[in-house]
């Protein structure tokens, strides 16, 4: 027998065995994968058989529970979709249903009495009752009431003098307007006007002052 063909691992069961003989041996693993000398201590080979066995049956169970959540998410968008529900009005759904479990959570509910509390306290101590008591007798006292009248009749003294001054300029431009110098220079205007725009007919411009005053060719003397 040749030394190459025999198996050089000395702790192995089949120790002595050539290739060929190795070949015709059975494999007998079980689901997990190890051999029956690698079992846990105290374990039997019967009880490893019918736990392999549970093992195999608890997989199933899952794939089947797998496949059925599937279906039942596919039905669910379903009827999501022909309910008209959107993406976003779910999300505002589950907003607003976060909101409600916060504001019924325990944590909320001791906060705002907390808060209540402490508003009580606030309220209720001397310091802010004497400072609101303050307030109170500051906006009932004559002086608050003097200042305050003071200041509406300076308002109302304001807006009637810029109401006096715009009626006493636009009454003055009305006067200056019927003024007896200001129609002769409107009436001037209008004279110079004329003789510009009035000068020739079918159109003739201005008459420049070499037109109007030829020179004279020959001097008078």
């Amino acid at each position: 027998m040749d030394s190459a063909s025999q198996d050089i691992n000395l702790n192995s069961p089949n120790k002595g065995l050539t290739s060929d003989s190795l070949s015709e041996v059975p494999a007998e693993r079980g689901a997990s994968g190890v051999t029956p000398e690698t079992l846990p201590p105290g374990l039997t080979e019967e009880e490893a058989e019918e736990l392999r066995l549970e093992l195999t049956k608890v997989d199933e169970e899952i794939q089947t529970l797998r496949q059925v959540l599937l279906a039942k998410e596919r039905h669910a968008s379903e009827l999501k979709r022909k309910l008209g529900l959107s993406p976003l009005s779910e999300f505002k759904q589950n907003i607003s249903k976060g909101w409600q479990d916060v504001q019924t959570s325990n944590v909320y509910v001791r906060t705002a009495e907390k808060l209540g509390q402490w508003n009580e306290k606030i309220t209720g101590c001397e310091l802010y009752l004497s400072a609101s008591a303050t307030l109170d007798d500051i906006t009932h006292s004559e002086v608050y009431k003097k200042t305050q009248e003071t200041l509406s009749q300076a308002g109302q003294k304001t807006s009637a003098a810029f109401s006096t001054v715009g009626s006493a300029i636009t009454r003055k431009l009305g006067d200056m307007r019927n003024s007896p110098t200001f129609k002769s220079f409107e009436d001037k205007v209008g004279n110079i006007k004329s003789k510009v725009v009035g000068g020739r007919p079918n159109g003739d411009g201005v008459q420049s002052p070499s037109e109007s005053n030829p020179v004279q060719d020959k001097a008078p003397f």
